[in-house]
């Protein structure tokens, strides 16, 4: 397999087509097979690495076919390599109409050794425990997971991370530069994102699990860094630096190539000028991007409006997924500080609707934290934004950049316009009210479910806020009793209270949470059947050997809906 540096990754799957992402050791022409379809597609470079994207049509619905791979007349999957021996072989699933969704989502994975060191550390690979269950080498607790695979993972964000580096990691950036000059041991450059790739993917059951579970992804701030878009002035200490600006181009580079473009359906993926280059490419030489790329990367980064990394996409009727940039597209001017550009916000508008029974809204940041969390986060941008004067701006600043106070709720406005949205949408003023409108979040390091209700007046809709972080990365004790508290009721109010004090006013939706929080290493199942929405979280549990951990229920909630 060495022609095969990583992939394959199935990405965008429908009834009738799939897109398979590789990235190859040299120039070559991909060939896709499954059964009685073929599809081609050259490489395009980028940095020095070699890509492909390649699109098979014409599959039968609600099917499972294995296939295969070649790069020019060499056949590199299925593997040969010992590792993979116990996988079965890796297939492409094709959704059915009409039958019910079953969807896994989770955030936040480091990617450090599966063996009895790095499990003590980090835990049990939550994502590695489902790979080694779908491939019926561990087993599982609950028959229910023994039902089906979901036909979509949803990773919302910190797949990567590029500022809390892995000893290998750390290793590599030691034989390319000195790390005692910056950034130190965190990335540098579009190379040292493929290399931190590399080290997310290869697992043979992580790589087995990508390449035959149909993946949807987002990015969030350890994908580039910790607080990434706080606030104007942490923007403006990052872009004071001498090395931010190879960082952010190598990291908003290295997603599009690596993440988005495989997020996108065919028709989205046409409108996009750099793809619908490299599509149309007939050239004898590949076709390297790297200038073109790099020139996205930058233009996205300082005129976010330019380019969009939100997407959405429709199962039927049953449910409709949109997935936001809650990075990015933020604006950080003071007096005018929202999660979401104007054209986000209207984007993002259009596509919520009724007229489907489930509405999912996946967003890295939970829009619902726990309501002592939001308040103490919606008080700190009030101050920070002048509600106490100079002295409070300088204390509301450093406590957003130094707690980490950075979610929907301290982006009030943005956080108040979603919310009239919902409100409309759930009271059927936007089409058929849905049955659920359920965010679907990560990057707290905690899992849990909320729900909220309108202050005044009614809504069809039950509007659900369902987090499931981390699927490897656990907070540490002292954070875990923290959350605890926060997540009560009595720390609402008396968070309530604090944003009272900064002149916060009522937020047009109450909310609480209803279960957990839980703090094992998860990966959480969303199912969406005539009884309503079911979500379920499982973790991996060494029973025996570490690296072959069973796959246990954490918490399940009953039918919503």
């Amino acid at each position: 397999m060495s022609d095969l540096v990583l992939g394959p990754l199935l990405r965008y799957v429908d009834a009738t087509s799939a897109t398979v992402w590789v990235e190859t050791a040299r120039a070559a022409v991909v060939t896709i097979t499954a059964g009685e379809h073929r599809a081609v597609a050259r490489t395009f470079a980028a940095h020095g690495h070699h890509y492909a994207l390649v699109e098979l049509t014409g599959l039968e619905p609600g099917t499972k076919t294995p296939y295969a791979v070649d790069l020019d007349d060499t056949r590199v999957w299925p593997a040969t390599d010992p590792a993979f021996a116990d996988f079965p072989p890796s297939v492409i699933p094709t959704l059915e109409p009409g039958k019910p969704l079953r969807m896994a989502f989770g955030s936040c994975r480091v990617s450090v050794p599966h063996d009895e060191e790095g499990v003590a550390r980090f835990g049990v690979d939550a994502l590695r425990a489902y790979a080694l269950f779908m491939a019926g080498i561990s087993t599982a607790d609950s028959p229910e997971d023994s039902e089906r695979w979901p036909d979509l993972v949803l990773f919302l964000g910190d797949q990567v991370y590029a500022d809390e580096t892995s000893e290998a990691m750390r290793e590599y950036i030691e034989r390319r530069r000195d790390p005692e000059q910056p950034p130190w041991y965190e990335l540098k450059d579009y190379e040292e994102y493929a290399h931190l790739y590399r080290l997310a993917w290869r697992d043979p059951a992580n790589r087995w699990l990508l390449s035959t579970l149909p993946s949807a992804m987002i990015f969030d701030d350890h994908d580039i860094r910790d607080d990434w878009n706080t606030s104007w002035s942490w923007r403006q200490q990052m872009e004071a630096t001498s090395w931010w600006h190879d960082r952010v181009v190598g990291g908003l580079g290295s997603y599009w190539v690596y993440q988005h473009l495989g997020n996108l359906g065919p028709e989205e993926r046409g409108v996009d000028e750099l793809w619908r280059r490299i599509a149309s490419y007939a050239g004898d030489a590949e076709l390297d991007v790297t200038d073109a790329l790099d020139a996205l990367a930058d233009r996205a980064d300082q005129r976010p409006e330019t380019y969009r990394w939100s997407y959405s996409r429709d199962f039927d009727t049953q449910a409709r997924l949109v997935v936001v940039d809650s990075r990015a597209a933020r604006v950080l001017e003071p007096d005018h500080r929202s999660m979401l550009d104007e054209g986000e916000l209207m984007w993002l508008d259009a596509q919520l609707r009724g007229d489907v029974d489930h509405l999912l809204v996946g967003t890295s940041l939970p829009f619902l934290l726990a309501p002592g969390l939001h308040h103490i986060e919606s008080f700190s941008e009030s101050i920070a934004e002048g509600a106490w004067g100079r002295p409070g701006k300088w204390l509301g600043e450093h406590a957003r950049t130094t707690a980490d106070l950075e979610h929907w709720a301290a982006f009030q406005r943005g956080f108040r316009d979603l919310a009239e949205i919902v409100l409309e949408v759930g009271a059927g003023r936007r089409g058929r009210a849905p049955r659920t409108i359920t965010f679907l979040s990560g990057d707290v390091h905690h899992s849990y479910v909320a729900e909220a209700q309108p202050r005044g007046g009614l809504v069809a809709s039950r509007i659900v806020q369902a987090v499931c972080s981390p699927i490897r990365n656990p907070l540490p004790p002292a954070m875990r009793r923290f959350m605890q508290v926060a997540s009560k009721r009595p720390s609402g109010r008396v968070g309530r209270l604090l944003s009272l004090a900064g002149r916060v006013p009522l937020e047009p939706i109450r909310w609480g949470v209803t279960q957990g929080p839980w703090y094992d290493n998860n990966l959480a199942i969303l199912e969406v059947d005539p009884q309503g929405m079911r979500l379920w979280w499982v973790a991996g549990e060494v029973d025996g050997r570490p690296e072959v951990p069973v796959l246990k229920r954490v918490a399940t909630v009953p039918a919503i809906g």
